[in-house]
């Protein structure tokens, strides 16, 4: 293929959606030639369990976007808690703590947007190899090759751009499952998430959850157990079981239903983000290590992969030497590295009697840390 498009992104889900969206409306007068490439047809089967904070909310909401448009449930308080001890997270000045999301949906939404706006998107086409040169990128695919002077890897966790862009790389992977139910009306209100750690002196650098969810318009819940792997112990108990165990304490049992697992890729600080005229976003680059948020994150890496392509064309300078800075330097980065270390600290807290200690009399600290540390790094304005 002889034509050369300014800037290919590999990936249409929120880290890469979020990156055309943002070239599109701030840097119109770069007048930059940009393709999508993507390995399915939206809307897309995508395990994930749909959270997004108010964060990605002020991405959307700064792109001319409005997630009301996408069938969500409000979740208005959200439990952490180990051993029936925590605390309650709720805000009072909104109307949801987040909301959650199918994500066939949203990431159909999200591209029909981006469509509208004129970003093209080539669906259903499978990437092979990345290969950078001097003066452009090759991407080889199972529908013929594609060159550009850029190439965004937003293609998750397991990126192939990212294969090119870092050939070392160690696996800063998390292991998570996933299930769909139904509601049962002695559960949990529709309203309400919760996170338990009980697993924690367990092996499991991680918690189960149970969040409200809206698949086809029904109420029903998302159950699912996150490992980060952030420390890794011989002799973990299995996943699987473990959440069985904690369903059927609530009246359900795991084998009615579809299990599915998926990874998450977390973001550390010495990850390389680049290489010339390549550079990751998403979950390709890593999002949260403490929870596993990805969503929210993912969002965030689009302005700030926009910044510094549009400095590449600015300068002519496709080196992307400061990408790495930049992510680190932004309120988005500087979440995530802290979430990192959280993570790191938090789950070498094996015993269950330290953890009974920290969750029954220091619940409230989490909170305070959580607050300021963790959620908050969009600003409306």
């Amino acid at each position: 293929m002889d034509k050369i498009y300014d800037i290919i992104i590999v990936g249409s889900g929120p880290a890469g959606l979020s990156t055309a969206l943002h070239l599109n409306r701030f840097a119109p007068e770069f007048g930059l030639d940009t393709l999508i490439l993507e390995k399915s047809r939206h809307p897309r089967p995508k395990l994930c369990a749909g959270g997004i904070l108010a964060e990605g909310e002020r991405i959307l909401a700064k792109l001319g976007l409005d997630l009301d448009e996408v069938k969500h449930v409000n979740v208005d308080s959200a439990l952490f808690n180990y051993k029936g001890r925590g605390l309650v997270a709720r805000f009072f000045n909104r109307k949801s703590i987040f909301r959650t999301v199918r994500r066939n949906e949203f990431d159909a939404w999200l591209a029909n947007k981006a469509k509208e706006r004129g970003v093209e998107i080539k669906e259903e086409i499978t990437v092979k190899k990345v290969e950078s040169f001097k003066d452009y990128v090759l991407i080889k695919t199972d529908q013929g090759d594609f060159r550009a002077k850029v190439v965004v890897g937003a293609d998750g966790s397991n990126s192939i751009v990212r294969r090119a862009v870092e050939k070392d790389s160690h696996p800063h992977v998390a292991r998570a499952l996933e299930v769909i139910t139904p509601r049962k009306e002695k559960g949990l209100p529709q309203e309400i998430a919760s996170f338990d750690f009980n697993v924690v002196p367990q092996g499991i650098s991680g918690y189960i959850w149970d969040f409200p969810a809206l698949v086809n318009g029904e109420p029903m819940r998302c159950w699912g157990i996150y490992d980060s792997n952030i420390v890794k112990r011989e002799g973990r108990a299995p996943l699987r079981t473990l959440l069985a165990d904690e369903m059927k304490k609530h009246g359900y049992n795991l084998k009615d239903y579809k299990l599915e697992g998926h990874p998450i890729r977390w973001y550390e600080p010495t990850t390389t983000p680049a290489i010339p005229r390549v550079l990751l976003a998403g979950d390709a680059l890593g999002v949260d290590a403490l929870l596993g948020e990805g969503i929210s994150p993912a969002l965030g890496y689009g302005p700030i992969a926009t910044k510094e392509i549009l400095h590449a064309f600015e300068k002519n300078d496709f080196s992307f030497q400061g990408y790495k800075g930049r992510v680190l330097g932004s309120r988005l980065g500087g979440a995530l590295w802290r979430r990192t270390f959280m993570a790191k600290l938090f789950y070498r807290i094996k015993s269950p009697r330290k953890q009974r200690i920290l969750w029954h009399y220091f619940g409230w600290l989490a909170g305070i840390l959580g607050a300021v540390f963790v959620v908050g790094w969009e600003k409306k304005k």
